[in-house]
C-alpha cells in the first residue's frame, strides 16, 4: 500500500468497515474474460480472518465461473464524502474501503447455507432470519475465503 499512513490496520476499524459497507464487488475470469459484479454479502471476520458470503443464481456466467474454484478479487467502499477546495486540484474524496484476493467456493450443505443467508440478511438489515430447504435451495451461495486484503480510510 503506497499511503501507509492511510491503512486501517486495527480489528475494531476494520470491523467498522465492513459492518458500513453493504455492496461488495467481487471479480472474476472466466473463458470470456475479466468480469466483476456488485453483491449484497455477509461475512464472519474473527482473529483476522475474513470469509464473505453471497448469494445469486444457480446459473449463469457468475455461478460458471465462481463454480470454476479460480482466484477472485473483491472491493467494498463506504463513508463517501466530498471535500472541497479552493482550486480544482485541492478537492478531494473522504472514503473506506476493504481490499482483497482470495478464492470463492459453492456452498452445498444445507445447513452451512442457511448459516451463509442468515449472515448476509443480518449484515444488510440486521434482522435474524431463518431459511428453509426450499428457499436455501432456490438460489447458489458462495463463500470467498481471504488469502490477503487490506483496510484503507481517508478521513
Amino acid at each position: 500500500m503506497r499511503r501507509c499512513d492511510r491503512e486501517v490496520k486495527d480489528q475494531q476499524g476494520i470491523a467498522d468497515i465492513l459492518t458500513r459497507c453493504k455492496v461488495c464487488r467481487i471479480a472474476m475470469q472466466d473463458d470470456r474474460g475479466l468480469y466483476i459484479v456488485p453483491v449484497n454479502f455477509g461475512y464472519v471476520f474473527e482473529d483476522g480472518k475474513l470469509t464473505l458470503y453471497f448469494h445469486g443464481a444457480r446459473e449463469g456466467r457468475k455461478a460458471e465461473a465462481l463454480r470454476e474454484r479460480t482466484p477472485v478479487a473483491f472491493e467494498m467502499d463506504c463513508d463517501h464524502r466530498l471535500t472541497e477546495g479552493s482550486l480544482a486540484c485541492e478537492y478531494s474524496f473522504s472514503y473506506s474501503s476493504i481490499t482483497g484476493s482470495g478464492t470463492a467456493s459453492l456452498v452445498d450443505d444445507f445447513w452451512d447455507k442457511q448459516k451463509a443467508l442468515a449472515l448476509l440478511m443480518k449484515h444488510q438489515t440486521g434482522k435474524d432470519f431463518l431459511f428453509t430447504r426450499d428457499e436455501a435451495e432456490a438460489v447458489a451461495v458462495f463463500a470467498v475465503m481471504a488469502d490477503t486484503f487490506s483496510a484503507k480510510r481517508r478521513a
